[in-house]
């Protein structure tokens, strides 16, 4: 059986890619987890300077896998583990405090919901012309996770953010530069490339460097509570998803059809 997670190292970095191209690497409990204990391992390995994340085929990662037929209550969260954090959680906490290691995402096609916000959770990310980005909550009943409501407002500001959650924009490669999504836009077929030259720069710099800086930035950002935020968005997309309104929405998307609304 395929690797839903594939690791490869090249001298000092190491490249995480969601490998579930078929279903353009939406999340199951499978490859969410698979992605954090990944990012874990990266970061307790000496040998790893700087982490890559990018996905296989042409999507970076399209957000939970509806299709899947997930169950949502208002009393228990997506995966019942770690606290109430969720998995979703766990990619902001791995990526930003539990490694002080740079993390790259290489955005190589569409990346929404808790794909942008693994994306978002990345220290440096670099977008392919033609990738999508977009929240994604509003159409399917949701609200944001994956720690969206910290990493959009840092890096867009609080109205923009609000502007591009709630009219469900979808924004390409140059327009996600020009947002502070992202740092840099490469042509399609330049992605992976210049994703893996850009983290072999990286390592010309001491590992020691490289650690302490990140440590520096990430503590710097975190002028909220960053689990008690993670805890919050749980806990609203939970009652967001077990209500009429997130049901119809999300019945309504698979039907492609526009949903009926009661406020309910």
């Amino acid at each position: 059986m395929t690797a839903i997670v594939t690791v490869a190292d090249a001298g000092h970095v190491r490249t995480i890619t969601l490998n579930r191209p078929e279903k353009k690497n939406a999340l199951s409990g499978e490859l969410s987890w698979g992605i954090v204990e990944a990012v874990d391992a990266a970061a307790a390995d000496d040998n790893v300077w700087v982490v890559a994340i990018t996905g296989s085929g042409d999507a970076f990662c399209a957000g939970l896998d509806l299709a899947a037929g997930v169950r949502y209550t208002p009393l228990s969260p997506q995966a019942a583990q770690l606290d109430d954090v969720g998995w979703v959680g766990q990619f902001l906490l791995a990526i930003r405090k539990r490694c002080d290691k740079p993390v790259v995402a290489g955005i190589n096609g569409v990346a929404v919901g808790a794909g942008l916000g693994l994306a978002m959770a990345a220290d440096v990310r670099i977008v392919a012309r033609s990738a999508r980005l977009m929240a994604g909550y509003t159409r399917i009943g949701g609200s944001p996770d994956a720690g969206l409501t910290i990493t959009l407002p840092q890096t867009m500001g609080y109205e923009k953010a609000m502007r591009f959650m709630l009219e469900n924009r979808t924004v390409l490669g140059e327009e996600a530069v020009a947002l502070g999504m992202a740092g840099e836009v490469v042509d399609d077929a330049q992605i992976g490339e210049r994703l893996a030259a850009y983290c072999q720069a990286l390592c010309e710099w001491s590992p020691i460097t490289l650690r302490l800086l990140k440590r520096g930035m990430a503590r710097s950002m975190e002028s909220t509570d960053m689990e008690g935020q993670l805890r919050y968005e749980v806990a609203n997309i939970r009652m967001a998803f077990a209500s009429e309104d997130g049901k119809e929405a999300r019945t309504a998307f698979l039907q492609k059809r526009k949903p009926v609304f009661t406020g309910r």
